[in-house]
């Protein structure tokens, strides 16, 4: 899965150093992953939750901080859309970020 863009992950535990290692684990897993679709993501994260238009929420750091990714399955995409800590989550509309 190719994942746009890293920069943000880089941004964020420069800001929040406590999850750069868990950023750095998920950036690795997502880009070395394969699924066809949302039902293939979900077994390998069952705590995600699933969005509208392929957004996918990812707790990081035992849900201390929030990141929303849109996938396109078909051709093996990724961009992170938001990352945030859960009080400025709650601030935006996850559907429309």
């Amino acid at each position: 899965m190719k994942i746009f863009s890293r920069g943000t992950l880089r941004d964020f535990w420069e800001k929040h150093g406590n999850c750069e290692i868990q950023l750095k684990s998920w950036y690795r897993e997502i880009e070395k992953s394969n699924w066809a679709n949302i039902n293939d993501l979900k077994a390998e994260y069952p705590n995600a939750s699933i969005l509208k238009d392929n957004r996918i929420v990812f707790n990081i750091k035992g849900n201390d901080y929030r990141l929303i990714v849109k996938f396109n399955f078909e051709y093996q995409l990724a961009w992170i859309r938001f990352i945030g800590t859960h009080a400025e989550y709650d601030k935006i509309n996850a559907n429309e970020i």
